[in-house]
């Protein structure tokens, strides 16, 4: 009995934070701060590998190749700088929540992708190593009763594309000295 008291608790904890929470999505209003002298260069995505984790909605790779593009691309288009930089994505695998028992059995979204940046003057990659992320969806309050009840495919895709170029994001402007302008 005491374990099935702690896995309540634990379970109407999580249901009590993520009803308080906010949407996780940002909308940026105006330019975006800048990164340096970074400008958006080419975006490459490719998703014709990508692993599907059951229970999950079917996705095909180019449905992950143009939300990733229209994610990254809306993240980054607004940068003003004066060298180009082109961001690679692979989309590794993904899991596409779908319709659960709500609050006991609501299964997340969640993807794995690898991340390269090039610098295009340098003519090379600047992270010899890609970057691997995982990306999880916004918390929101239909993070209790679960987004495959909530949302459809296409707007689960869409939020985890989004906080994708996010985390890609924060990654960059941790590693801002990549760009630096060039003398």
């Amino acid at each position: 009995m005491t374990r099935l008291t702690r896995r309540l608790f634990t379970l109407l904890a999580v249901a009590a934070l993520a009803g308080c929470a906010g949407s996780g999505e940002v909308t940026r209003q105006g330019p975006p701060e800048p990164l340096g002298a970074f400008k958006l260069g080419h975006i490459v995505v490719v998703a014709d590998d990508v692993k599907q984790v059951p229970p999950s909605r079917d996705v095909s790779a180019d449905e992950w190749e143009a939300a990733m593009r229209d994610a990254i691309d809306a993240r980054f288009s607004g940068h003003t700088g004066d060298q180009f930089y082109h961001i690679a994505v692979h989309v590794l695998g993904y899991s596409v929540a779908v319709p659960g028992v709500p609050v006991l059995l609501a299964p997340k979204s969640a993807m794995i992708i690898d991340v390269t940046i090039w610098d295009d003057e340098a003519g090379g990659k600047i992270n010899a190593e890609p970057k691997q992320f995982t990306v999880l969806e916004s918390v929101s309050p239909d993070f209790v009763v679960g987004t495959g009840y909530t949302k459809s495919r296409t707007e689960q895709v869409a939020n985890l594309a989004a906080n994708a170029a996010g985390q890609i994001e924060d990654w960059m402007r941790e590693n801002e000295d990549w760009f630096a302008p060039n003398p």
